[in-house]
């Protein structure tokens, strides 16, 4: 089901896929990102689902916006090499800056930039694999 150059399967399936990468990634690496983020593994249990909730709905709207951006650039059956250099330079240009600047302005350790954009270049390059073979 394609809507305005957007094929809803492929959104779907990169967001359950980045979502699955995401959780993998953190499980390898959450004790980095506790000490990063200055938190005890106590004071994150029973956390609420909105997290979780939010991430996923936020990788929905990222895989709509790869589909989006390989439709716009004619890229109809898009090598997986041009779907992975789509994703590193939207990564490198948009995601990796706002997190710098964002955590810059926090105080959060350069650590924390370090892991979370290791975890968004997994995921848009997941994502964007997937969304071009659709």
């Amino acid at each position: 089901m394609t809507i305005a150059g957007i094929n809803l399967v492929g959104v779907l399936l990169g967001a359950i896929a980045g979502f699955a990468f995401g959780a993998i990634y953190y499980t390898l690496l959450g004790k980095h990102w506790l000490d990063a983020i200055g938190k005890s593994e106590q004071e994150i249990k029973g956390r609420s689902a909105v997290p979780f909730v939010t991430s996923f709905v936020s990788l929905l709207v990222m895989g709509s916006v790869l589909a989006w951006h390989f439709d716009q650039q004619g890229s109809e059956g898009m090598s997986s090499l041009g779907a992975i250099r789509s994703a590193v330079i939207l990564w490198l240009g948009l995601i990796v800056t706002s997190m710098a600047t964002n955590n810059a302005f926090q105080g959060a350790k350069a650590k924390l930039t370090v892991l979370d954009s290791g975890h968004w270049i997994g995921v848009l390059v997941v994502q964007a694999l997937i969304v071009a073979r659709f």
